[in-house]
């Protein structure tokens, strides 16, 4: 962690254990008490823009590359706007195996977040030494832990590997279906591994358990606001990662928007921009800004469900929500991740023991018979939208993405601001305060590469500072409205 401090501010630059680049700036009043905290990302990529022009087929391959943490969400999402396009349903089995994959992906980048980026926190302590608080930490203190977490990733990757051909960048899903049957035997190598798999999500589960065991006051407390919810879910309102429609629910639970259909998402959401920040803000558009604030991923999902389909995992909802229906706590995001480990392998199994899974009719014909198309998943960390407009050649002419960290943007910055003003003390600032600030972030497992595609012009601030590092001069170029 780098910081650095003037009288009025506090500055934790880089965020560490992330995906991306990001800064933290804690504003402090008169009196050295923490006023606003904000959550800067300071990226730009512009995927929106240099994607206009390409025929859309190509989509697949090209949006994945936003990131090599999402590859695989991103290449869903494409897919099935590309899919949109062509105005065909894909063949039963293509969907189970882009399913598969799916579960692969939230199997492998949950166990990446829980173990290798928050468990040095819970596990070594906030207070810890920055330079041994990760997960090379980790594996010399508490080496059968991190190990877990290494050999749970890694199944999530061979599902991947073995579905699609390779773990990152697959060319595996195209519009129309996908490219490659699964041989009996890679289904049988999968299911060899299960076992094993349900030990280690379930360790992890129980470690956490005790965690908020004991520390139930901090888990409560930590970054706990009200807002609204968003994500995907069943026809029978069941959680749903890959397919179906949107769902919003207020702070209570309460259903504000139900079974909204993919291609109508922007009657729901708008987006805000603000100038200190390359990452968009949406918000739900009837609510208004900021007040149309809500939250995606785990906590989310968990959150606006009615229940899981899968047995184990719905077992693991029902004790979540034994003290209430909607958790609020920031924390609880660990604790949903998990249980979403658990019914991504219930889920993969199911698929695997289907004897359609190793059919050969996996694809139809994708020449372009719908102007747009959109796409949605449920990415690790949240919703994730892809939409593009595309002319009578299939050229691609405007592309919106609206990522999951875009999605709880706002929600971050609530949390930030929150932390800070529980923790900081400027007086007497201490490394466990700025790292319980930076663990906010962690909890929502941000992806910031994949999140920054602002349209238009950016936002730039330019400081001139002599040679005490004072600010003689600024200039800013705001975001275009």
């Amino acid at each position: 962690m780098s910081t650095a401090t003037d009288s009025r501010t506090i500055m934790i630059n880089p965020v560490t254990r992330i995906e991306g680049h990001a800064k933290i700036t804690i504003h402090l009043d008169e009196r050295g008490e923490v006023n606003d905290a904000r959550f800067h990302v300071v990226e730009f990529r512009g995927f929106e823009k240099f994607c206009e022009g390409r025929h859309y087929t190509e989509m697949p391959q090209i949006t994945p590359r936003t990131c090599g943490i999402c590859p695989v969400s991103h290449l869903l999402a494409s897919a099935k706007a590309c899919d949109a396009v062509t105005g065909r349903e894909i063949p039963r089995p293509a969907k189970m195996l882009r399913e598969l994959m799916h579960m692969g992906q939230i199997i492998q980048s949950h166990a990446l977040s829980f173990f290798h980026l928050s468990a040095p926190d819970l596990l070594l302590g906030w207070d810890s030494d920055p330079l041994l608080r990760n997960i090379v930490g980790l594996v010399h203190q508490k080496p059968d832990i991190a190990v877990k977490g290494v050999l749970l990733r890694k199944f999530g990757q061979e599902i991947i590997k073995l579905t699609a051909g390779r773990k990152i960048h697959a060319d595996f899903p195209v519009p129309g279906g996908v490219n490659k049957a699964l041989t009996p035997e890679q289904r049988d190598t999968m299911l060899k591994g299960m076992p094993a798999a349900f030990e280690m999500a379930n360790f992890a589960l129980d470690l956490l358990k005790g965690y908020h065991k004991k520390n139930r006051d901090e888990v409560e407390g930590f970054g706990n606001f009200d807002s609204n919810y968003m994500g995907l879910v069943q026809p029978d309102g069941a959680l749903e990662l890959y397919d179906g429609n949107l769902r919003f629910c207020d702070s209570k639970g309460e259903i504000i928007h139900d079974q909204v259909p993919p291609a109508k998402y922007l009657d729901y959401i708008a987006e805000a921009v603000e100038p200190w920040s390359y990452m968009k803000f949406p918000f739900i558009e009837r609510l208004g800004y900021p007040t149309g604030m809500y939250r995606v991923g785990p906590l989310a999902r968990l959150n606006i469900c009615s229940h899981i389909a899968t047995p184990l995992a719905n077992a693991e909802l029902q004790e979540w929500r034994a003290k209430g229906r909607v958790r609020t706590s920031s924390f609880y995001y660990h604790w949903a991740r998990l249980i979403e480990v658990i019914y991504a392998l219930e889920r993969a199994e199911q698929l695997l023991r289907e004897p359609a899974i190793t059919s050969t009719d996996i694809l139809v014909p994708n020449d372009p018979q719908r102007p747009e198309g959109v796409g949605i998943v449920e990415a690790p960390r949240g919703t994730l939208i892809h939409h593009y407009w595309v002319n009578k050649d299939g050229r691609v002419e405007k592309v919106n993405l609206i990522v999951s960290t875009g999605h709880n943007n706002l929600a971050m910055n609530k949390g930030v601001q929150q932390l800070a003003k529980k923790y900081v003390k400027a007086k007497k600032l201490q490394e466990g305060m700025l790292n319980r600030v930076e663990a906010v972030i962690r909890c929502y497992d941000p992806c910031l590469s994949c999140a920054t595609h602002a349209v238009g012009k950016m936002p730039i601030a330019i400081e001139l500072q002599d040679a005490a590092g004072r600010v003689v001069d600024t200039a800013r170029r705001d975001p275009a409205p």
